[in-house]
């Protein structure tokens, strides 16, 4: 049985099989609901159910909760549909003519940027053109059929390669095989492009970037194309970690301002007490990522944000940019990392 879903505010309809989530049935209708892990956990698919019902799958209690259920919002990546359906959802894109692949890679370099993230180089075949928006991510293949999900870290002008920013994690099967066993020249494969976190050119409202850890990545392809294009648009660009060491690459972000007029680097620490070094003291910005963003914008209605990190940071943005500082619902667009531990 098929059931028709209607998204408002944007005016789309498409099909959806009983066996479909609301998400899959959008996807092959060539509609890019918001999203990120497809696999309940993140948030970034949270929408509302206006009229009909669901079937809310499987999914984490910290990417929707008792509360945002009983206020009709379930996760389009788990939900699927047991009636015709009248959702609410923003930021509704068409996928356009970029074609999602699968294709095969070879290992090109592995650089190790902080004790715990690598930055993996994926060379693609010289005869398949490999195109994708800036921050948009790949799932790497493996062979028991699992994908892991990394964000593209370059920018589209320069696809004959893919850059990827691993960071380990404990008991995780791939990232281990990352840092301990993977080699130069290995084989690898991978779907993509995926998502729908990318820069938005059609605009021209200032832009608040806002990454946290490895979030890193896909803003570094946002910007290093902002810089290809010249884009005009102030960028004020906050990025969080622990220490100085997980700020990674933080020379790089700091040759940012002098690329591309306009932008503004703010590297925070949320733990700096403990960040001595023969240079001193951590003398920059201390604390949350995206309260340092509340410090320095009192408002943001005329903003956009882009903000990639883990889904508590991206929950507290989304909510206190948009209550406490008036930005629109519409304007915040987010890619929430999460990750895979040997048992899964």
């Amino acid at each position: 049985m098929n059931y028709r879903i209607s998204i408002q505010p944007a005016g789309h309809a498409f099909d959806a099989a009983d066996h479909q989530t609301v998400l899959e049935a959008a996807l092959g209708a060539g509609l890019l609901l918001p999203h990120s892990c497809r696999d309940g956990a993140c948030g970034a698919c949270k929408g509302k159910v206006v009229q009909g019902t669901v079937d809310y799958g499987k999914y984490s209690a910290g990417a929707l909760s008792a509360a945002d259920q009983a206020e009709g919002y379930a996760l389009f990546c788990c939900a699927k549909p047991l009636s015709d359906l009248v959702i609410e959802a923003r930021n509704v894109a068409r996928a356009g003519d970029i074609p999602i692949r699968k294709l095969p890679c070879r290992v090109h370099k592995l650089q190790r940027l902080a004790d715990d993230v690598m930055l993996l180089d994926l060379k693609l075949p010289a005869s398949e053109a490999f195109r994708f928006l800036p921050g948009q991510y790949v799932d790497i293949l493996l062979a028991n059929g699992q994908r892991r999900s990394f964000s593209i870290a370059n920018a589209p002008h320069d696809a004959s390669h893919i850059e990827l920013h691993v960071r380990r994690i404990e008991g995780g099967k791939f990232t281990g095989h990352v840092f301990e066993t993977m080699k130069e020249k290995d084989i690898l494969r991978f779907e993509g492009p995926l998502g729908t976190f990318w820069l938005r050119e059609d605009s021209q409202r200032p832009i608040v970037m806002v990454a946290g850890g490895t979030g890193f990545a896909p803003i570094k392809g946002i910007i290093e194309h902002a810089i290809e294009i010249g884009l005009k648009r102030p960028i004020t660009l906050y990025w969080g970690a622990r220490d100085r060491a997980g700020l990674y690459l933080d020379e790089l972000a700091r040759s940012w301002e002098g690329a591309l007029p306009g932008l503004r680097y703010i590297p925070v620490l949320s733990d700096a007490q403990h960040d001595e070094g023969s240079d001193g003291a951590w003398r920059g910005r201390r604390g949350l990522v995206h309260q340092a963003v509340l410090d320095d914008f009192g408002d943001l209605s005329a903003h956009e944000v882009y903000a990639c990190g883990a889904p508590a940071m991206i929950d507290a943005a989304r909510e206190d940019f948009r209550k406490k500082r008036g930005l629109p619902e519409d304007a915040f667009f987010a890619d929430a990392f999460t990750f895979a531990t040997a048992a899964d």
